[in-house]
């Protein structure tokens, strides 16, 4: 005999959560099976910015000497972690603390450590915003975890798009009207480097918003693939001149150590103590921890630097040649992260091909599918129409996914062809799911 109790979880659920989308996330449509080449979730192809032996196991630790080398302490996993880690933060803000855009020094007292980024854009929707009451404000196209985190916690979403025409650019002057007429508006959040755009965003376009004479509430700004862009360029230690900025980074993209989810949120200390207050207990595990801490000593931040070098390089390279191959139209946005933003053309350049969504989703699904290179599909996001998003990987990586694009746009186009039998409802539902990946 069934269940016979009052429980219906249609009724006892959040109604915005019963309407949450399921979170798509790289490896969800096409997996690492040890032989696909993976340009589509913005990692770091050369691998960790660790300094390990040839046998691939890190050195033995002793850091204690002032050694870089990696400790992992196994016998202490029985011990919760440190809840403050400020050792870490001491590190994150010795790399940042570049006096470049103010005189003044970042503290631990300016950080928040989380598990990625997305704790952060998590804990300050929390500590921001009242659910059902109060709005986030976006400009598309950027990363779709913003929204997520809204929808989760039952957050309205004000967009304000990016100008295509300059580039992907901020529109500050927009964005301030409509922070003038909407004060439920609280966080704004922005990405520079861009995601997919890969463009830096004008640091005057940033401080205008700073400047808002009556608006009460934060920018937040991601700057996941800050090391990607020209030295000097990240905005953390502006955090102490704005008492309404936020800055968030990662170690996931130039670091190479997505593996770990380790993000920080530089900030005023009013702020980080309201964030730090609000997380968990030991949101970071001691192995994490320590991985980072050893990744911001010398030998492996060289380390990090040699592999941005190499991505830098295959960069140009790409920037170089992809556009030699037939149907590939022009680069948008910038070229200041690790991966770039292309369109590919109905036909031709020479024969006045247009960005093509129908064009691009063949391409990326006979990559994919029947070449072993994964890239992603980000033709209906604003301002992108028939584009892919790449991720810059290793030269033979880089060799492979020339050549196989090459082979399909220029060969039988044999691949081009095998959606030509959807209808069109049907080809528009296959664009949306790809688009729809978070990454």
């Amino acid at each position: 005999m069934g269940y016979q109790g009052a429980f219906r979880l249609e009724s006892c659920a959040r109604p915005n959560i019963l309407a949450l989308q399921p979170y798509r996330c790289a490896r969800d449509d096409y997996k690492d099976n040890g032989t696909n080449i993976l340009l589509d979730a913005n990692e770091n192809a050369y691998g960790p910015s660790l300094a390990v032996q040839a046998n691939l196991e890190a050195p033995k630790a002793n850091r204690t000497n002032g050694s870089s080398e990696l400790e992992i302490n196994l016998l202490g996993l029985n011990r919760y972690p440190d809840p403050h880690q400020i050792e870490l933060k001491q590190q994150l803000c010795k790399l940042r603390n570049l006096h470049t855009h103010t005189s003044k020094d970042l503290g631990p007292e300016n950080l928040f450590i989380g598990v990625g980024s997305d704790e952060a854009i998590d804990a300050l929707l929390r500590c921001f915003c009242t659910p059902g009451r109060d709005k986030i404000l976006t400009c598309p196209p950027t990363y779709g975890m913003y929204a997520v985190s809204a929808q989760v916690n039952d957050v309205e979403i004000v967009k304000v798009p990016l100008d295509p025409a300059r580039g992907f650019q901020l529109q500050p002057e927009t964005i301030n009207t409509t922070l003038s007429a909407d004060p439920s508006i609280k966080l704004v959040y922005v990405t520079s480097p861009g995601n997919p755009t890969a463009h830096l965003l004008n640091k005057s376009d940033i401080r205008k918003i700073l400047e808002h004479p009556t608006w009460n509430g934060i920018v937040v700004l991601d700057e996941a693939y800050i090391d990607f862009s020209p030295d000097g360029a990240s905005l953390a230690e502006w955090v102490t001149e704005w008492p309404n900025l936020v800055v968030m980074q990662t170690l996931s993209k130039a670091f190479g150590l997505a593996g770990i989810r380790l993000g920080a949120a530089f900030t005023s200390p009013e702020i980080a103590r309201l964030l730090n207050n609000l997380k968990a207990p030991y949101n970071i595990s001691s192995p994490t921890s320590a991985l980072a801490v050893a990744a911001l000593q010398p030998q492996n931040l060289a380390v990090m630097r040699s592999n941005r070098a190499k991505i830098l390089e295959q960069r140009q390279r790409l920037l170089h040649e992809l556009p030699r191959i037939s149907r590939i139209g022009r680069f948008l946005g910038g070229t200041d992260s690790n991966f770039l933003l292309v369109e590919i053309l109905s036909k031709p350049r020479s024969q006045g091909g247009r960005p093509s969504n129908e064009r691009a989703m063949a391409l990326y699904e006979g990559l994919a599918e029947t070449r072993g290179v994964v890239v992603r599909f980000r033709g209906k996001e604003t301002g992108c129409e028939g584009c892919l998003r790449i991720t810059v990987g290793t030269s033979e990586e880089v060799d492979r996914l020339l050549a196989e694009t090459r082979s399909i746009l220029e060969g039988s186009h044999l691949d081009l062809d095998s959606g030509n039998s959807r209808t069109m409802k049907e080809e528009e539902a296959k664009e949306r799911s790809a688009n729809g990946v978070i990454a």
